[in-house]
């Protein structure tokens, strides 16, 4: 009996060469490499492929990404229960800096990316240090530190305002393969600042401020959490107004977004995918995705 599961997953994606995975004449790895080195470990019968629901680029990190995978036993043996293959699937993949948070069996013709409903992006900043090397080391590849000690937040959050709803946001992507095929009109539900917090804020020797740019949507553009981070982060810093966010947002053009203002993609979490309910839950003529 072949089972499908929705698995959720974090990573730390310093070391990676993005979520998916990667050929070996490029170099590199992806997580999605050593999710399915993972599965198969587990003996499968079926051929193994991970189907990721949300793309993250090298250096960004999830706390919450999902796949959805295919599992046939060998043998005729029964499906793993959901908590016996989160155990199994992390033993696996230690020790990389990726773990399994939980498991669910799932219809067999789920899809983990095109049946998600939101997706959650959180951006770090820190303000205070003077430059990188006077950050706290537990911080390190976890935030985007600007040697700003202030920023104008009431200015960002105006700006955010602009950002938030529905929108063409061909400005706010970066031009990739896919970018002829992918539908620009985005409904941005979340896009708001507020103050972050860090261990390191209570022992550290420096006054560091963090902050964190939360958006939400049901899907985005290649790159565009850190272009709109950038663009978000300029205007703290004074060098672009509220009004040519706005501008920049109308003119649907790319090639306008201002050079080196993109946010570096250490400092990007993928926090949350959501899904229906109703589509997780499993009735028994489902259960199979082949006999």
């Amino acid at each position: 009996m072949r089972c499908r599961y929705l698995i959720f997953f974090q990573y730390a994606g310093t070391k990676f060469s993005g979520v998916m995975k990667t050929p070996p004449h490029q170099g590199g790895e992806g997580v999605q490499n050593f999710l399915e080195d993972a599965v198969r470990k587990l003996r499968p019968v079926n051929q193994v492929s991970v189907s990721i629901s949300s793309r993250t680029d090298t250096g960004v990190h999830a706390l919450c990404n999902s796949a959805h995978v295919d599992i046939q036993r060998k043998d005729g043996r029964a499906p793993f229960e959901e908590d016996v293959l989160v155990d199994a699937l992390n033993h696996h993949l230690k020790p990389e800096p990726i773990r399994v948070i939980r498991a669910h069996h799932v219809p067999g013709d789920f899809n983990a990316r095109y049946q998600a409903v939101s997706r959650t992006y959180v951006y770090r900043l820190a303000t205070g240090a003077p430059h990188i090397t006077l950050m706290p080391v537990t911080e390190s590849g976890l935030c985007w530190s600007l040697r700003d000690t202030e920023l104008d937040v009431d200015a960002m959050r105006r700006a955010a305002t602009v950002l938030q709803g529905t929108h063409d946001f061909s400005s706010f992507r970066a031009i990739n393969s896919e970018t002829p095929f992918k539908n620009p009109l985005k409904t941005l539900d979340v896009v708001e600042m507020q103050p972050g917090t860090s261990f390191t804020q209570q022992h550290f020797y420096r006054d560091i401020q963090f902050w964190e740019l939360t958006f939400k949507s049901r899907s985005f553009l290649y790159k565009q959490v850190r272009r709109m981070t950038g663009a978000l982060v300029a205007v703290g810093r004074g060098k672009q107004s509220v009004s040519q966010v706005g501008e920049l947002l109308e003119a649907r053009d790319s090639l306008l977004y201002p050079q080196n203002t993109a946010a570096p993609p250490h400092g990007l979490f993928l926090t949350r995918v959501e899904y229906r309910e109703a589509d997780l839950r499993r009735e028994q003529q489902h259960t199979n995705v082949d006999t």
